[in-house]
């Protein structure tokens, strides 16, 4: 059986980093993103990175970090509300952008990893999203072209997974992770928990070992929380 499980960030990535490529990132928010993995690779300094992810994470969080860095060339993204160094670099022209419906993107990561390279959606036609894509009608009604995406890596976060690399994700932590495993030449996944294999039921697991080349046990981790709501404390 081939080792996947590697002693730490920087080994599971090693060999795998170069400037210029593309990266599917897991995770939404600060929900579910491979923390570990992303930290070794602000530490690499590879530059000029497309990074296909659902967001940027938060300021000097999550993917928030190589934007900090300058280390990203261009997003493909679906959300960038929380991050105002994302706004600052993509309103300044430091940072190219491409906007991307959040179920469009989720797709074209899973046509991508299925080996399909693309695909005509409803979802954008008649906006901005449409601009400079093939438009073609099917019963009366136009569809857009969206092409699928392949990535050099995906970084993903798991919960549990055993030897095997069969994995299981945690709730909604689940996210654009099983998408994002499936849509590159290698995916790394860093987890919580590593069992020996045969531990696991096979009808809990997510996602097949088939995919997971590489993995870390990045555990113990911090709770971060985006946005802290609390209400005031009532009078005696």
């Amino acid at each position: 059986m081939v080792k996947k499980l590697y002693p730490d960030a920087a080994a599971a990535l090693d060999g795998l980093l170069f400037d210029g490529m593309q990266i599917c990132a897991g995770g939404f928010g600060l929900c579910g993103i491979p923390e570990r993995l992303i930290d070794a690779i602000r530490d690499a300094g590879v530059k000029d990175m497309t990074i296909a992810s659902n967001n940027a994470g938060i300021d000097g969080e999550g993917l928030g970090k190589l934007l900090r860095t300058r280390q990203v060339k261009k997003m493909i993204s679906s959300y960038v509300g929380e991050n105002k160094e994302f706004e600052r670099q993509f309103l300044a022209g430091e940072l190219e952008v491409e906007f991307c419906p959040q179920g469009t993107l989720a797709e074209r990561c899973r046509a991508g990893g299925a080996g399909i390279p693309g695909f005509y959606t409803k979802t954008g036609v008649g906006t901005q999203v449409a601009e400079g894509k093939e438009v073609k009608s099917f019963d009366g009604q136009d569809y857009i072209l969206e092409r699928g995406i392949f990535a050099d890596i995906a970084i993903i976060k798991g919960w549990k997974a055993d030897e095997s690399g069969n994995l299981i994700f945690r709730k909604t932590a689940r996210n654009f992770n099983q998408p994002m495993a499936t849509a590159a030449k290698v995916c790394i996944a860093e987890v919580e928990e590593v069992v020996p294999t045969g531990s696991l039921d096979p009808d809990a697991i997510h996602l097949p070992g088939i995919y997971v080349k590489r993995m870390i046990v990045g555990a113990p981790y911090d709770k971060k929380i985006e946005f802290r709501t609390v209400r005031e404390r009532e009078a005696a």
